[in-house]
């Protein structure tokens, strides 16, 4: 399956027309490419990240997995307005125990690079915490709205915290202010900002220093250092799927109103 999916040309089929993906030398480029909906992700655009993930990974070659928006977003979180187009060749998963790519950007052999150039929030600040490190654009902008959504999202809490320790996670999650570039690099969430007239040199030559490291023993510090990661239950998410709560924030973000809160005991 893997094997089909590159062609002649270097082009990449991820299985999702949402993700452009080329194969450069020992990089894999992969441009999240919704801009009419701000890059908002389909649940084919998440798996289709996870794959590029799960063939950096089985191939010798690939050294890197870039992964970068289009126009002035990187990506503004999960598509919930119902926008999701089915694709039936999703049933042929390479990795069908998940449908997110969290776990495979970390797991991922190859080093795993969020080249940030625009709007990063929700989904798109998930992606880029699984991320080996971060390089962003000095117009980039940062937020985690998803307790608005009435989304208790492990996945970001656990890594906010890792990254940034808890305090700041805290911030984060609970203040969902709005923040920039450099804040984001002041808090450790990236480790370098450019002009955004630099950007595409500043990512060519960040590309090129990690592909002077030795490929094996890179991947070994890798594997090495995402030991020290706390390990997150992701059936947390999945139980709270449409609890009233979330049923309430979608509800509110759909008709674009503040969200009433149902209360109830614990």
């Amino acid at each position: 399956m893997m094997s089909n999916a590159i062609h002649d040309d270097g082009t990449v089929d991820l299985g999702t027309p949402g993700l452009k993906a080329t194969l450069d030398g020992h990089v894999l480029r992969v441009q999240i490419d919704r801009v009419e909906k701000r890059n908002s992700m389909t649940q084919d655009m998440y798996r289709g990240v996870k794959r590029a993930a799960i063939l950096a990974d089985r191939d010798v070659n690939i050294d890197v997995l870039l992964l970068t928006g289009s126009a002035d977003v990187f990506c503004v979180g999960g598509d919930m307005g119902g926008n999701a187009i089915d694709d039936p060749s999703l049933q042929d998963e390479w990795d069908p125990t998940d449908h997110f790519p969290f776990r495979h950007l970390e797991r991922c052999s190859a080093v795993v690079i969020a080249a940030v150039n625009g709007l990063c929030y929700a989904g798109g600040l998930d992606i880029m915490l699984h991320c080996d490190f971060a390089i962003a654009t000095a117009s980039a902008r940062f937020r985690a709205p998803e307790l608005l959504r009435g989304a208790p999202d492990i996945f970001m809490a656990t890594r906010l915290a890792d990254w940034v320790g808890v305090g700041n996670a805290k911030w984060i999650m609970f203040a969902m202010e709005t923040f920039d570039a450099e804040r984001a690099r002041e808090l450790g969430l990236v480790q370098q900002v450019v002009a955004d007239d630099d950007f595409p040199a500043a990512v060519d030559a960040l590309v090129a220093n990690v592909l002077l490291g030795a490929p094996a023993s890179r991947g070994v510090v890798k594997d090495d250092m995402n030991r020290q990661l706390r390990q997150y239950d992701g059936r947390v998410f999945q139980r709270s799927i449409m609890n009233p709560e979330m049923r309430e924030g979608m509800g509110a973000f759909l008709e674009k109103r503040d969200p009433v809160w149902p209360r109830s005991s614990q």
